[in-house]
């Protein structure tokens, strides 16, 4: 019942947000739709096959994200800060998925091949030149294995929820230039100035309208550095600030409450603790991947973030009746 309110929050104050404006919540509908159904999808499949539905998780994962470099050219995919954010999330929901079918199977060489095949994930991530993927990926598989170890649920979530924070936390720092000149220039180096910029833009429309947002789907038409790319796909590139930017306080309320429910969720979930915080590490990999990419505009990546979150939450199977 709580996650049905607060995605129908999420899919209401959009609407709240255009209202006024020249906006188009359709993005943001979809996307909560995306979740909604990837989240349905793995609850009854995970209770039904929760070693085959989290492995074909797994291998669909990764063919998307080999295929997606064959996308053709658009502009999503040739600005600079490219498609690279949708195939790490990919590839990360991909060693998760894979993880997961690992700890809930009895047997030990299947474990022991599907976490093989996690380690190929992250391997394929380096090979289709995803460093980000591939580091991510390795992050995941060891804090799965690191699971293994835990007898309390509670420390891990706690762990991951502060994770997200401090990731959420750096990126805010950037944008608002607060942070020393030396660390500010060692992280904005490698995060490129054109994305900085970007997320300056965002700051600053967030500052300006902090109340509703100036609308979903209209920070390409406000910011200036958006509109000097030769392709501009209108996005920050960071899901926080762009919530910030377009819906306002309440928006950016309404994507940390929708990350809490999703950790609540997995705390409260009837799967091993192993499966729990695998799950867990997935997908707070894919929070830090959002804040810093625009891997959240990629339908298929809000699917599979809602498919894992299904799965590492649904109700064992037992003698032909779900758990209650």
């Amino acid at each position: 019942m709580l996650g049905v309110v607060v995605l129908g929050a999420c899919a209401g104050w959009p609407l709240i947000s255009a209202a006024g404006h020249d906006a188009r919540p359709e993005g943001v509908l979809l996307a909560v739709l995306a979740v909604a159904a990837g989240y349905a999808a793995g609850r009854m499949s995970g209770s039904l096959l929760p070693v085959v539905a989290p492995c074909a998780g797994a291998l669909a994962g990764l063919a998307l994200a080999v295929a997606m470099p064959r996308v053709p050219p658009g502009p999503q995919f040739t600005t600079p800060l490219g498609h690279t954010g949708a195939v790490a999330a990919l590839l990360v929901l991909a060693t998760g998925g894979a993880c997961c079918a690992a700890w809930a199977t009895p047997v030990p060489a299947l474990r022991f091949g599907l976490r093989t095949l996690a380690a190929g994930i992250a391997v394929a991530g380096a090979a289709i030149g995803s460093a980000a993927g591939c580091v991510a990926s390795a992050v995941v598989l060891l804090c799965s294995l690191a699971a293994g170890r835990m007898r309390r649920r509670g420390p891990g979530i706690a762990g991951l929820a502060l994770a997200a924070v401090l990731v959420t936390g750096t990126v805010w720092a950037v944008a608002a230039n607060v942070l020393p000149a030396g660390l500010a220039s060692a992280l904005e180096g490698p995060l490129g100035e054109h994305r900085v910029r970007l997320w300056r833009d965002a700051l600053r429309l967030a500052h300006r309208n902090s109340a509703l947002g100036v609308g979903p789907g209209r920070f390409g038409e406000l910011s200036g550095t958006a509109s000097e790319s030769l392709l501009p796909d209108g996005k920050p590139h960071s899901a926080p600030l762009q919530q910030a930017a377009e819906q306002g306080l309440v928006g950016i309320l309404l994507l940390a409450t929708a990350f809490c429910w999703i950790l609540y969720a997995l705390w409260r979930s009837p799967r091993s603790t192993p499966v729990v915080l695998t799950a867990g590490a997935a997908l707070t990999a894919l929070a830090a991947i959002a804040a810093i990419g625009n891997a959240l505009s990629f339908t298929t990546v809000s699917a599979g973030a809602g498919l894992l979150a299904g799965l590492a939450t649904a109700h064992p199977w037992v003698a032909g009746v779900p758990a209650s």
